[in-house]
């Protein structure tokens, strides 16, 4: 079985991880547990299920109680419920509420950054036709787009996972400022859509069914995520030198054969869009309505000549040229 994209060359973390949503092993190896696997989920259709009509009495061999005791037992358990319900709601509400306003808002935000660099395989429904390859065997797709076009990217799952990884760092980096504890959950969830997506595609578009060989790769995509937030988060602090580096290593795959041009507009782009997420309201990251801005447009400003080139270098040590 080809791989749908090649793990990469240079990790800058090795954490060992036991599957992205970060299961315990200390808690799954305990005797009397039993590990059931991630996102399984069963559902019955309804038809094949038989639904009691209204007021339809139910099959029992058990005589009814009389009117006045079942009454009683109605009430009773009513106003159980009902106390059950308020005491519930004041434990737990606000928070199972900020949960799923979290989860169905980063799934907006998710589809804003798996759409950059989208692709598709036509092959890959038919059975019978040969799956195109680049020349490092990754399965080729066709994709539009700047990252695409302009900028020469193969669309490969490879390509999708690094732009997509990139646009997501950019909003965690805007998450982190959420005040108190929700930053962490909005993080979560946004990470989590990444990795549903990712394992769909797997199957969709490289005819990856095998379970056990999805989760190997997905766990490699944590640790390479793992590795960007610390190649990127060391890129902002030092200088748009480094941080063209982190992008050369992770998108480029370390391919010296780029357009320099390009990679300096994707580092330009990125600094731009962090400004934009700084000015938006904790409210506006929130609707989940957010669109990010054209790569190309930044072409006219690295075009400027930079002041500092007409510096010499020794007076200019430590700063981004």
């Amino acid at each position: 079985m080809s791989l749908p994209f090649r793990p990469g060359k240079y990790g800058s973390l090795l954490i060992r991880v036991t599957g992205y949503l970060g299961s315990s092993p200390a808690v799954l190896s305990r005797p009397g547990l039993q590990k059931f696997p991630t996102r399984a989920f069963a559902t019955a259709n309804d038809k094949y299920a038989n639904v009691a009509e209204v007021n339809q009495n139910h099959g029992t061999s058990i005589p009814p109680v009389s009117p006045s005791r079942a009454g009683d037992k109605a009430n009773h358990t009513t106003h159980t419920s009902q106390s059950l319900a308020r005491e519930f709601k004041k434990v737990s509400g606000k928070g199972l509420t900020e949960t799923y306003t979290a989860y169905g808002a980063t799934e907006e935000l998710y589809k804003t950054c798996g759409a950059q660099a989208d692709y598709s395989i036509p092959q890959a429904s038919d059975p019978d036709a040969e799956m195109p390859k680049t020349e490092d065997g990754e399965d080729l797709g066709v994709g539009k787009g700047w990252w695409h076009d302009q900028l020469a990217l193969k669309p490969t799952f490879s390509t999708w996972s690094q732009v997509t990884m990139l646009h997501l760092y950019l909003l965690s980096v805007r998450l982190r400022c959420l005040p108190g504890t929700e930053s962490q959950p909005w993080q979560q969830h946004l990470l989590d859509h990444f990795f549903y997506d990712a394992e769909n595609k797997m199957i969709i578009n490289h005819n990856m069914h095998a379970r056990g060989t999805r989760n190997k790769y997905l766990k490699d995509m944590f640790v390479q995520w793992r590795g960007l937030l610390a190649a990127y988060d060391e890129g902002l602090a030092k200088g748009d030198a480094v941080l063209a580096a982190a992008v050369w290593r992770n998108v480029f795959k370390a391919n010296e054969d780029i357009d320099i041009k390009g990679l300096a507009m994707i580092v330009s782009y990125m600094r731009g869009t962090l400004q934009k997420l700084e000015k938006l309201t904790d409210d506006d990251i929130m609707s989940g309505r957010l669109t990010f801005g054209d790569p190309a447009e930044e072409a006219s400003l690295v075009g400027i000549k930079s002041k500092m080139m007409d510096l010499p270098f020794e007076k200019a040590l430590g700063k981004d040229l």
